[in-house]
């Protein structure tokens, strides 16, 4: 069984993904922080962001046994992301090692931006995490303020804006919901709550 779980910036998909193949006892690929992580390998090397074919060399050349979390999780690092994520030739970098893990036997959880309408089309089931932009926003201030990153909210909210922009209406894979993607919307929804009806709807869409 392929599990997709897509969604936006602070939507909560990377704690239902995780929810989930807990649950389902499946292995579970967080996509995003590979572009984390090669934008962080960008910021390291000194590499013009715009350069497409420098970034998607350290796309390439990512050891995923290396890759610091407390890292790539700053806002930096997920400012970056954004930018290179938007590259067609690191998304083209990514692909195989994306569709590798979700091809392996027994099945798998990815979350991600595209998952459901690129990496894995074919997926059993198909989720699309979502919440409004300042519920996104506040969710992820507090926990970059729990890590001892200072930005302000109002910044954190311009920030996710531009990014969900970004990620929308970048030429290569934009950010969208598959049109067989069942939408769970967070806004309102604890963690607790959200996790039961992501694994009710999996659970709907087994038995069907």
């Amino acid at each position: 069984m392929i599990i997709a779980v897509d969604g936006p910036l602070a939507s909560g998909k990377g704690t239902i993904a995780r929810a989930l193949a807990a649950h389902f006892k499946l292995p579970y690929l967080d996509t995003g922080s590979l572009y984390r992580a090669t934008g962080v390998a960008v910021i390291d090397a000194g590499i013009d962001p715009t350069d497409e074919a420098a970034c998607a060399r350290a796309a390439r050349t990512l050891d995923l046994a290396t890759i610091d979390e407390a890292r790539i999780r700053t806002a930096e690092a997920g400012a970056m992301a954004s930018r290179v994520a938007a590259l067609p030739a690191v998304r083209e970098a990514l692909y195989e090692l994306q569709r590798d893990f979700a091809t392996r036997p027994g099945g798998a959880i990815l979350d991600g931006r595209d998952i459901g309408t690129v990496i894995c089309p074919d997926a059993d089931v198909k989720l699309y995490i979502t919440a409004d932009t300042e519920t996104r926003a506040r969710r992820r201030w507090s926990e970059l303020k729990a890590g001892g990153e200072t930005i302000s909210l109002e910044d954190m909210l311009a920030q996710t804006r531009e990014r969900d922009l970004r990620d929308a209406e970048r030429a290569d894979a934009p950010m969208r919901p598959a049109e067989d993607a069942t939408l769970l919307d967070t806004s309102s929804l604890s963690i607790d709550a959200a996790v039961t009806e992501a694994v009710a709807i999996v659970e709907k869409r087994q038995k069907a």
